[in-house]
């Protein structure tokens, strides 16, 4: 158990890639925004190579699995926000790729980004700033501080924590959730070193991890929903 807590400390530990100075000062650059760079350029480059010959007739295969992809992930989010919720569908998008990349790039050997709770800390409070906006936007800034004295003047402290509540449970479910498969990897490695962990690893790594990036945008849509919902 000694070793699992000295394993667990160095893991979560947020290690430096490497470092420059800025005048007098050094400034660290860390491993999580580093594989983040890498997530980027990979995105960019497939979002390039996919896109290019697009045609309107007799579409190649690339551009069906393209637009397939596109519209199964357009849908699912119109679903739960309806059109008023139409022009956050992109960013919504967007971190759901990311997230599924960083999920899945211990694969090849990267440390996901997702393992340090400042990348997921950061992902939270981007949500909760599109929630709240999305909400004030639709409802317009009258209705929406109002909103926080609803059902009752009494529960506006309540309403107020709310906002911060929301950022920190999105926070802590996904950073959790890969602390959790850590420790489990690492018990089962103690009990039987050899065979055991290769399934349990691919399911961390692939199934898991996918599901809590569906998870994530699913409760950021859910939470926006409630204020882009016209009554």
């Amino acid at each position: 158990m000694a070793n699992l807590s000295k394993d667990l400390g160095e893991s979560l530990a947020v290690k430096t890639a490497f470092s420059f100075k800025l005048g007098a000062h050094t400034i660290g650059v860390s491993e999580s925004v580093v594989v983040t760079w890498i997530i980027m350029a990979m995105l960019v480059f497939l979002a390039i190579y996919l896109t290019h010959g697009l045609r309107a007739q007799n579409p190649g295969k690339k551009q069906i699995f393209l637009e397939s992809v596109m519209s199964a992930g357009y849908n699912l989010f119109h679903d739960i926000l309806g059109d008023n919720g139409t022009a956050y569908i992109p960013y919504l998008l967007t971190v759901m790729f990311y997230l599924g990349f960083a999920n899945l790039i211990g694969i090849i050997g990267f440390t996901p980004p997702t393992k340090d709770i400042n990348v997921t800390a950061a992902l939270a409070l981007m949500s909760i700033v599109l929630i709240e906006y999305s909400n004030a936007h639709h409802n317009g800034g009258k209705k929406f501080f109002k909103s926080f004295a609803e059902p009752l003047p009494l529960m506006t402290p309540i309403n107020i924590m709310e906002v911060g509540i929301r950022p920190l449970s999105l926070c802590m479910r996904l950073f959790g959730n890969v602390l959790g498969s850590f420790v489990v990897m690492k018990l089962l490695e103690i009990i039987c070193p050899l065979l055991l962990p290769i399934p349990f690893s691919m399911y961390f790594d692939i199934f898991d991890g996918l599901i809590q990036m569906i998870v994530f945008v699913f409760l950021t849509a859910l939470f926006m929903q409630e204020g882009l919902t016209d009554e």
